[in-house]
Order: C-alpha cells, then sequence, then structure tokens
C-alpha cells in the first residue's frame, strides 16, 4: 500500500498528502535492512535519508573500521551520538543508525523524545545470510563471525524491542514492500505523519 493510499484511507478521501512531523530513525541489527529500506522510505515520504555512519564516515574522512582500529570503540559511540543529536534537531528525515546506537540510553531517550524509532526485526538466519560477505562490518572481524553475530543479536534484543514501532523483516519482502509496511505502521501515529490535503 503507498503512503497516499495508506493516508488516504485514514483520512477519508483520496488524494490526501502527509508531512513529516517527526524523524524517523530506523534501528535494528547490522543486516536488517535499515540503509536500503530507508532510503525508499524517505523517497515515499518525500524527505532526505540520512545514514549517521556515513555522517560519521564524512566527518572523520575514515572507514568504520579504521575510526575502530585507531580510536576505539567508546570514540566512536562518542562521535554517533553527536551526530545523531544533530540529525535529530534538523528538518525531519529518515535516519539510518549503526546496530549499536540504539543501546545507549541517553540515544534512546534522544530518540523517543525528538523522533521516532522503528526497530526493523529480522531473525538471525536473515541476518547471518546478508552479512556473512561483508568486510566492512568491524564487530564480525573475529575467528567465529557467525556465534559473534548470534551473541550481539541475543544481547542486543532487549534494547531494540524499546523502540516506538516494530516492522518485521522477511527474506521474501522486497525493500519497496519493507518501506511500504514501515509507512503503514507510522500511519497510526499522527504526532508523525500529519495528513494534509
Amino acid at each position: 500500500m503507498s503512503l497516499r493510499q495508506v493516508l488516504a484511507r485514514r483520512a477519508g478521501k483520496r488524494g490526501a498528502m502527509a508531512r513529516l512531523a517527526k524523524t524517523v530513525v530506523l534501528v535494528g541489527m547490522m543486516g536488517a535492512g535499515k540503509t536500503a529500506v530507508g532510503t525508499a522510505l524517505a523517497r515515499q515520504l518525500g524527505v532526505e535519508f540520512r545514514d549517521s555512519d556515513e555522517e560519521i564516515v564524512r566527518a572523520a574522512n575514515r572507514t568504520i573500521a579504521e575510526i575502530f582500529e585507531r580510536d576505539g570503540e567508546p570514540f566512536f559511540r562518542a562521535r554517533e551520538s553527536e551526530v545523531i543529536g544533530r540529525l535529530l534537531r534538523g528538518e525531519p528525515c529518515v535516519l539510518s543508525t549503526g546496530g549499536g546506537a540504539f543501546l545507549s540510553d541517553a540515544n534512546r531517550q534522544l530518540i523517543h523524545d525528538v523522533g521516532v524509532s522503528v526497530w526493523l526485526r529480522a531473525d538471525l538466519d536473515l541476518l547471518w545470510q546478508r552479512v556473512r560477505h561483508k568486510t566492512t562490518r568491524p564487530l564480525l572481524r573475529t575467528a567465529n563471525p557467525r556465534q559473534t553475530l548470534r551473541e550481539l543479536y541475543e544481547a542486543r534484543q532487549p534494547f531494540y524491542s524499546k523502540a516506538d514501532l516494530v516492522v518485521e523483516s522477511a527474506a521474501e519482502r522486497s525493500v519497496e514492500d519493507m518501506a511500504s509496511r514501515v509507512v503503514e505502521a507510522l500511519a497510526r501515529r499522527p504526532d508523525v505523519l500529519e495528513s494534509r490535503s
């Protein structure tokens, strides 16, 4: 279902348009589809797509892996919180965050207060299929990356479950379908998507 159809149904008229009132923050594990779905979602909503990891890479002029290696994870997490705060204070957009961003109490609270968090929930097998051949995941540079992914998955689930909304990922769902499902979830929140004619 398209954004126009969702809003038209909610507004009870054809051709309703919407304005995004809050930044939509996509959270979840690496491989959940935050970047791909976020890009499609931003296109459907007619807003800008931002990626917190890309913003950090651009500012540091180094890859995430290089930042982790040279400066350590605490340094990276501090920069990540700064970037998320700055983007949340800007024009409402769709924001994809790194897999560890939502573990921070301060990040979670800020996102809840200023934006709306959407957990793209995917099972472990789907995540592994998507990340197993990637070399850009510093946390998976271990002797047993599958086991590391499982441990991260189990440790992070309780944090992700605190998201404002949850949308289930599935291998058979296209990126556009996933984006539409997020729109449907957002449409239940009049404080996020404001209908206008």
